[in-house]
């Protein structure tokens, strides 16, 4: 059986050619990634095809401000790009992300192969949905995704032979929308184990317990939420938001209580390694997180975890590992985190927890596709 994988941009599409490219099943990668770049996470031998000036593109747009004019435009393109290239694929399955494959699905389909949408979040619809409510509910404007790239996805999720996602909450969304159940293929995230894990030498160094948050800081994830729980722990933990500050967000932040919070900025992925480390525990109280693998790379770390009841990976969250918390209810996380802030053997103890429930619990890359090769399997006939 051969896979050909084709991603706009990298998310975790690399993580599983290498996986697949291990068990001899990568046919071809295909990214906007530049080759330089890619070779940095694929073996020299694998097969990659890169088309870089999309990528060029889509960076450059987004510092001129153009994202949003383009976001339909880039994924079309990238997808025809793509299709052109197919027409010579000999392999059995098509994994596209989700947006940029449509161009693609009739040529895989005249070659008789089968096509899985790769859909890192919840329903294109639920999450505009959820999103417009939970911008509106604090009053800040709320741009739709463009209905270009709903229409996009929706005729792929209609096309495919198989959508694949990463939790629960992301498969319900799916199938309240109609979605055969059976149609779904569910296998969380997985995380690097030996790079994120725990440095007993560097945890709890502050003076006081340090809460650390990773991601785009403003309203998807929560942040006004877990300002205002850490605000009622009344400077007995210190809150460090670390990622890009939202635009139009800035503007509420000045309304918050920011006494007991550091706005960290963004950090490269590979040095999140020891962002962890520096922290205590971990919070995402996201209002619609098809997954988020920070929570898993902060279980790996060591780091006790509490997440919102729309984080999807909270289904890896066994245990005493974490606390998970109504979404929105600043009641609730602030006394999810005081009972581990005020506890110091608590803390202890659920970080150890975290830790055996990420490298016990079957949450690396390899368990992720030994999750999705049965699937795979039967969407080849068993080649």
């Amino acid at each position: 059986m051969k896979i050909d994988i084709a991603v706009h941009g990298r998310f975790h599409a690399f993580n599983l050619a290498n996986q697949l490219h291990r068990r001899g099943a990568l046919g071809r990668l295909y990214t906007t990634y530049p080759e330089f770049a890619a070779k940095k996470f694929m073996p020299p031998n694998a097969a990659v095809k890169c088309f870089p000036h999309f990528e060029a593109w889509r960076r450059l747009s987004s510092r001129l401000g153009l994202a949003r004019s383009l976001s339909a435009g880039l994924p079309r393109r990238f997808g025809g790009a793509v299709a052109k290239h197919l027409v010579h694929s000999s392999s059995d399955i098509l994994v596209g992300w989700s947006s940029a494959t449509l161009e693609s699905i009739p040529v895989v389909r005249d070659l008789g192969m089968k096509v899985v949408i790769e859909r890192g979040s919840t329903h294109i619809v639920h999450q505009t949905e959820v999103l417009r409510v939970a911008y509106d509910e604090i009053g800040q404007p709320f741009t739709d995704t463009p209905q270009e790239i709903v229409d996009r996805e929706m005729r792929e999720y209609d096309l495919a032979d198989a959508i694949a996602v990463p939790s629960t909450i992301a498969a319900e969304s799916f199938i309240r929308r109609g979605i055969p159940e059976e149609k779904l293929i569910v296998s969380r995230l997985g995380v690097d184990l030996d790079a994120f894990r725990p440095d007993p030498e560097s945890a709890g160094r502050a003076e006081r317990p340090r809460i650390l948050c990773v991601g785009a800081v403003g309203v998807r994830k929560g942040a006004e939420t877990l300002i205002r729980a850490v605000d009622k722990l009344r400077g007995a933990a210190e809150l460090h938001l670390v990622g890009v500050v939202e635009d139009g967000f800035r503007a509420l932040l000045d309304r918050l209580p920011l006494e007991h919070v550091v706005l960290a900025g963004a950090v490269p992925h590979h040095a999140l390694v020891e962002t962890y480390r520096g922290a205590d525990i971990f919070c995402l109280p996201s209002v619609e997180e098809g997954f988020g693998m920070v929570v898993l790379e902060a279980m790996a770390s060591g780091l006790p975890v509490v997440v919102s009841d729309q984080v999807g990976a909270r289904d890896a969250i066994s245990g005493e590992a974490g606390i998970v918390v109504p979404v929105a209810d600043v009641d609730a996380l602030a006394e999810a985190l005081r009972t581990i802030v005020e506890d110091p053997q608590k803390r202890r103890e659920m970080g150890e927890r975290a830790r055996q429930a990420a490298v016990g619990g079957a949450n690396g890359w390899e368990d992720y596709v030994d999750r999705l090769w049965p699937a795979y399997l039967a969407l080849a006939g068993g080649a």
